[in-house]
């Protein structure tokens, strides 16, 4: 979103994707990610997926990912998790083919997307975990910043719509209008970051080893379209810490 306008910025990772071994239909693998982790996997970052193929699926064909078309109709596919948008594709050449009124995707090795004709097939499938926690203690900015690196790892951060959706989702639950998201304004250089554990600290050092202190931070709105506001850092707001 705002790392488009202002390339400096800097993000961390929001979610994990897990490979279940278990043969199970695509339904019966949806049931299961939504009770042990968050959904079947929304597969918008590949290069996080490429890295969960490499290091644990081993010789994997085909695995149910969280991509349905349930129209019977025009052929419109959605995502598992509600809410995220169908935007983007990847699929394999010459699919989806639509043979049988194909209605479930599917991930292969190479990382290309498929339809399966056949939903009750068994197959392994891939979860993943949204590792967000809302915490509803009323904190300043720094301070929150603070407790969700002493007991998390650090302050939220969102870079795609996927991400918005999950966080708004937990920011409804807030007992406050807004909540603080790892978002920092440098008045000096005039642009905003995304305060990662490996970047800057709360208070943004100049070239010039100036300390630019104008406190102003981003919260998201808990009650309404869950825009972002710039907020002055000493006010006191429930905030959500990311567990990776």
């Amino acid at each position: 979103i705002l790392q488009k306008l202002y390339p400096n910025m800097m993000v961390c990772q929001l979610y994990e994707y897990h490979y279940i071994r278990e043969l199970k239909t695509w339904t019966e693998a949806q049931q299961y990610c939504r009770e042990n982790h968050t959904d079947l996997a929304t597969v918008s970052n590949m290069a996080d997926m490429k890295r969960l193929l490499n290091n644990s699926a081993g010789n994997m064909n085909e695995a149910w990912i969280g991509l349905y078309d349930q129209t019977y109709g025009d052929r419109t596919w959605y995502w598992s998790l509600p809410g995220v948008e169908f935007n983007e594709t990847n699929w394999k050449p010459g699919e989806p083919n639509d043979i049988r009124t194909e209605n479930c995707g599917i991930i292969s090795n190479p990382l290309k997307w498929g339809d399966n004709g056949d939903c009750k097939e068994k197959k392994p499938f891939i979860c993943y975990d949204d590792n967000l926690v809302l915490v509803q203690e009323k904190m300043n900015w720094a301070n929150a910043l603070s407790y969700c690196r002493e007991h998390y790892h650090d302050l939220v951060t969102i870079k795609t719509l996927e991400e918005q959706i999950l966080v708004q989702e937990k920011a409804k639950k807030a007992s406050t209008p807004f909540v603080w998201l790892a978002l920092r304004y440098n008045c000096t250089k005039k642009f905003w970051i995304w305060v990662c554990p490996e970047g800057v600290t709360e208070r943004t050092m100049n070239s010039d080893g100036e300390v630019d202190d104008c406190n102003i931070s981003g919260a998201m709105d808990t009650g309404g379209q869950h825009k972002w506001f710039q907020i002055n850092g000493g006010e006191e707001f429930n905030f959500i810490c990311s567990k990776i």
